[in-house]
């Protein structure tokens, strides 16, 4: 499990560097518009199998076009940039996908689910609009405070059949770390989840981690204090980017470790 990469088109980084390339969700092809990115993923690794297969049939590893010589210690070698890669994704259906739908996330938060819905299937079914729209505002800021709320959201409670409670989840992901290692959730500043996060947004990482892995506890003395249980973690990194206060930083952790799908 991991946080959908659904920037699209927009959001699409350089795919090339010197010695390797980006392809799959890795590079975010994920057709947000239909939540799919299986086939997307799978043509890019053609693409980007094919300008490799083609580089080497050319005699690219021997100081063709794409190849870049550098010394290193006294020693000639070549540090290949797979430009290819890039050329063949603007001219494959992948990219004209992408592009059609870049509209559509970007449409739905400006504008809602209604509107953006209608301009979406305006753009999308009638005819295309000649712009892009753009998301200038990061997701970990659009969260809204608690003042701004008037309710709190009650949820029924798992019935063990078509609805199931996180931590029940989390044991089917087989996750599993190493223990006593450092925690691979790091915080910038501990005070602030119970001094900034609590009081201002209810602290979100109760509920925006799918594993249950922040909680709020109270002491003895009936302070707050902010529990990581790190051991849950199914490595989505939602909190990394969600969080509001940018507080929260995921590293690999020492011991390996996390879910395991074997089934997949």
């Amino acid at each position: 499990a991991r946080a959908v990469t659904k920037g699209g088109f927009n959001s699409l980084p350089k795919f090339t560097f010197p010695g390797g390339s980006l392809i799959g969700d890795d590079a975010g092809f994920l057709n947000f518009a239909k939540i799919k990115g299986s086939h997307t993923a799978m043509k890019s690794g053609m693409l980007c199998g094919e300008a490799v297969f083609e580089a080497i049939k050319a005699g690219v590893e021997k100081g063709g076009d794409l190849a870049v010589a550098r010394v290193t210690e006294g020693e000639d070698f070549f540090v290949k940039e797979l430009t290819a890669y890039t050329d063949k994704f603007n001219n494959s259906w992948l990219k004209e996908e992408l592009y059609s739908a870049r509209n559509f996330g970007p449409a739905m938060h400006k504008f809602g689910q209604w509107m953006g819905g209608a301009f979406n299937f305006i753009d999308q079914n009638v005819f295309k609009v000649p712009f892009t729209l753009h998301d200038l505002v990061p997701d970990f800021k659009t969260l809204k405070t608690v003042d701004a709320v008037n309710f709190k959201p009650n949820y029924p409670k798992p019935d063990g059949k078509l609805t199931f409670d996180r931590l029940s989840s989390v044991f089917v992901s087989n996750t599993v770390h190493e223990e006593n290692q450092p925690a691979h959730l790091k915080l910038t500043d501990a005070s602030i989840p119970v001094n900034v996060n609590l009081p201002k947004w209810d602290e979100p990482a109760q509920r925006y981690c799918p594993a249950g892995v922040y909680e709020i506890m109270e002491n003895d003395d009936g302070s707050k204090r902010f529990q990581i249980n790190a051991a849950n973690c199914v490595h989505c990194k939602t909190c990394d980017i969600k969080d509001p206060s940018q507080n929260i930083t995921w590293v690999t952790p020492e011991g390996a470790g996390g879910p395991n799908y074997p089934n997949m």
